[in-house]
């Protein structure tokens, strides 16, 4: 099947990346092995996209965005990429179903929650260990949790689980955090929030389910234990970038570099989004990545090729 534009990822670079692309006449698809939205989806509350005066969850915002891509005739392709090839100046993007072919390439693959990778995490995930508040807060009502990490994810999804648990940890490794300021003031305004400074997780402990985490003070230097129920870790991300290590450079953290234009080193092939080498990763950043990486394919597409196969009912 041939293509002006294949964009893998469905989350918000990837859905700003249809939209644009599409509303610009290319016949673009977007594949995606999971649920179109990406990550985002979990987020129970989106407050800080331009436009909207009352939050929305992640679900909602990419929701529209995937109508207002579909509007444009961009097509979705729910199968898994299993290897990326060049022919010439074309792309073969080839699926665990089918082969495709296109003209340019957008890469919005996005990253994974990094792990603590201490004794109990695997053995626990999904039995107290989780990397998703807004998945799994439900089910910790009036328990209490802790969260490992200082930056806004993990600060803001400590606020969500408020509304569940009795009590919150906060555990950082260092004494002051890296959330943004106005997340940071709720946090210490919340009575159900306490701060554990200066320390790491060393273990998670417990039999069927968690029962304990294995702390350690890195100024004093001592260990001690607390009682939880479950622990959310959120302390950074790691790209998805296994289909194209071999073929695109990357910075010493693994995400792929690209130009102001979201070129990477390969004629044609764009990355946009949390898979890019970026100083900030947000949703908006995200989507603007995506429109600058469709505007720069299609002027590629205008300048290399004679004709575009164009979007069709």
């Amino acid at each position: 099947m041939n293509y002006d534009v294949v964009i893998i990822g469905g989350g918000p670079a990837g859905l700003s990346a249809a939209i644009y692309s599409a509303r610009g006449g290319l016949k673009t698809a977007v594949i995606e092995k999971a649920l179109v939205g990406g990550q985002i989806n979990v987020t129970d509350e989106v407050e800080n996209y331009p436009g909207f005066e009352e939050p929305l969850s992640g679900f909602d915002l990419t929701d529209r965005m995937r109508k207002q891509a579909e509007r444009f005739k961009a097509q979705f392709i729910d199968e898994e990429v299993t290897s990326i090839a060049m022919d010439g100046l074309y792309k073969i993007v080839e699926t665990s179903d089918n082969k495709y072919r296109a003209k340019s390439l957008i890469i919005c693959t996005g990253a994974h929650p990094r792990k603590l990778d201490v004794p109990g995490e695997d053995e626990f995930t999904g039995r107290g260990v989780s990397y998703c508040a807004t998945c799994d807060g439900a089910l910790y009502r009036d328990k209490v949790v802790a969260v490992v990490g200082g930056g806004d994810s993990a600060v803001q999804e400590a606020l969500f689980l408020t509304r569940f648990a009795s009590k919150v940890y906060i555990i950082h490794r260092r004494d002051e955090l890296r959330a943004q300021k106005i997340i940071q003031e709720r946090a210490f305004r919340n009575p159900k929030v306490e701060f554990i400074w200066d320390t790491v997780v060393l273990s998670i402990k417990g039999e069927k389910k968690i029962e304990k985490l294995e702390l350690f003070n890195r100024k004093t230097e001592k260990a001690s234990f607390v009682d939880v129920d479950g622990v959310f870790i959120y302390v950074g991300i790691l790209p998805n970038h296994e289909l194209f290590e071999s073929m695109l450079k990357l910075d010493g953290s693994g995400f792929v570099i690209t130009d102001d234009n979201m070129h990477t080193n390969l004629p044609g092939i764009y990355a946009a989004g949390d898979i890019r080498h970026t100083v900030l990763r947000q949703v908006v950043t995200a989507t603007s990545d995506g429109a600058v990486a469709a505007w720069s394919a299609e002027n590629w597409i205008m300048e290399n090729f004679e004709t575009v196969e164009g979007n069709k009912d």
